[in-house]
């Protein structure tokens, strides 16, 4: 598995851990070094931003996990 494919599924892990009900699209390449995520729980849909340099380095820097949890569960709390 590359790094990439570790950050996603270590920021899926992460939204999993916050609400397991919530589904999550991760676009296969970033545009402009930024992800579009788009969370979705029941009928409602947010999409947040998180730039290509986070997500590969997610699984090894608890900087960036903490600021990626913290944008994530902003997110869900307003599904």
């Amino acid at each position: 598995m590359d790094e990439m494919e570790e950050g996603k599924q270590k920021f899926l892990e992460v939204v999993k851990g916050i609400d397991p009900q919530v589904l999550v699209v991760i676009p296969v390449t970033a545009s402009n070094s930024m992800f579009l995520i788009s969370l979705t729980k029941g009928a409602n849909r947010k999409f947040i931003t998180v730039p290509e340099d986070d997500i590969i380095d997610l699984p090894n820097d608890a900087g960036i996990l903490t600021k990626v949890t913290k944008t994530v569960k902003d997110a869900v709390a307003s599904l």
